[in-house]
């Protein structure tokens, strides 16, 4: 199976680097012009971001929030598809110097403009190029989820202390002011104990090939990529982590996109206090919503999780939060977590929980018993 998966990701960094364009060489007004900024920007104290991997999250997402953000700013990209590099050098002022490749990578480590590295690959790449990461001096946001495995978190752990710089887990849920109320209004019993918890997320999935359906890539399918956030809520609403899972697989309806990964499952999660919360993930069916029914009425997310557009109801009326953007809330509060040397909310260690809980999610659907989590 190791050997299935080195193979797959070699084969993925393979097919990143095949359009071979070369990086055109920055005129010197462009590279002076260049310079003042990154000049600017460390002197009002921002901390510089590399993006790792410049799929549709970092392009999409990640790379305009950083236009936004107060702590940190867009100094580098890590890509191993030279076609990209021209675009993203002219639309966002990156310098010939700041420019990687998958190759040249750990090279990073003599950069002083880059402080932050931000790990945006497949899941089963993200230990790997985190743990490089750390070796080269940085401090690393890595993508949800944190790694495939428990022992993959523990040695990326391991790493960030050994270096000395923070592991924070793009957890944007966490910076995010419905999800926070969320949090509030059960941690704080507003309404009194959960009496049922409800969390669901899925969508249709298109491309077939696309590397989310891949096992050695994904580590498995929705319950990666949605349903960790059905966890992550569940988890933060009720203030409490589960000790028990049962879960079942959905049927296959789509055959020729899950050959290798489940289509939708749900899971029971038992908590310590004996509460039953309920998950759903899929990539066949929509669905986005955080629900709790409380003693004194019920208060939820719909939708949920989604990058904007999210809207709350408790039992006095609706939530009344201006939807902001997440990812520029996201790493401003990470960058200024790193500033001043304190913990990030979404750490490491919320990283590692969530891959304990999610791999007893699969152990429960593939055995069909009650799995305990220490």
């Amino acid at each position: 199976m190791e050997h299935n998966t080195t193979k797959s990701r070699r084969a993925f960094l393979y097919q990143l680097s095949l359009a071979g364009l070369s990086i055109p060489l920055a005129s010197s007004t462009f590279a002076d012009e260049q310079k003042q900024t990154t000049m600017q920007q460390k002197k009002e104290g921002k901390l510089g971001i590399a993006l790792v991997g410049l799929g549709g999250y970092a392009g999409g997402q990640l790379a305009p929030a950083l236009q936004q953000t107060e702590h940190c700013y867009l100094a580098g990209i890590v890509t191993g598809t030279p076609s990209k590099i021209p675009v993203w050098k002219e639309k966002y002022n990156i310098p010939d110097k700041n420019i990687y490749n998958y190759d040249n990578y750990d090279s990073i480590k003599d950069n002083p403009d880059i402080d932050i590295i931000y790990v945006v690959l497949p899941n089963s790449m993200h230990a790997e190029y985190v743990i490089r990461g750390f070796a080269a001096g940085k401090h690393v946001i890595c993508e949800k989820p944190m790694a495939l495995t428990v022992a993959d978190c523990d040695k990326m752990i391991a790493a960030a202390k050994k270096a000395g710089k923070q592991l924070s887990v793009g957890y944007r849920l966490q910076f995010e002011p419905h999800n926070l109320e969320m949090m509030r209004l059960g941690t704080t019993k507003v309404y009194g104990d959960i009496k049922k918890m409800t969390a669901g997320f899925g969508f249709m999935i298109g491309d077939p090939t696309q590397w989310r359906l891949k096992k050695d890539l994904a580590g498995g399918g929705p319950m990666q990529d949605l349903g960790i956030y059905c966890v992550q809520g569940i988890c933060y609403t009720t203030g409490m982590v589960p000790v028990a899972v049962t879960a079942q697989e959905g049927p296959k309806t789509i055959a020729d996109k899950f050959k290798e990964v489940e289509q939708s499952l749900k899971w029971q999660f038992e908590m310590p206090n004996g509460l039953v919360a309920e998950g759903e993930a899929s990539y066949g069916s929509n669905m986005n919503f955080l629900r709790a029914e409380a003693e004194k009425g019920m208060f939820e997310l719909s939708p949920a999780y989604n990058y904007g557009g999210l809207r709350g109801k408790t039992p006095e009326g609706p939530m009344n939060f201006t939807n902001i953007n997440q990812q520029a809330k996201q790493m401003d509060a990470m960058a200024l977590s790193m500033i001043k040397n304190q913990p990030s909310i979404a750490s490491g260690e919320m990283g590692r929980r969530d891959v304990k809980l999610i791999t007893a999610v699969y152990e429960a659907m593939a055995t069909g018993k009650k799995i305990k989590i220490q």
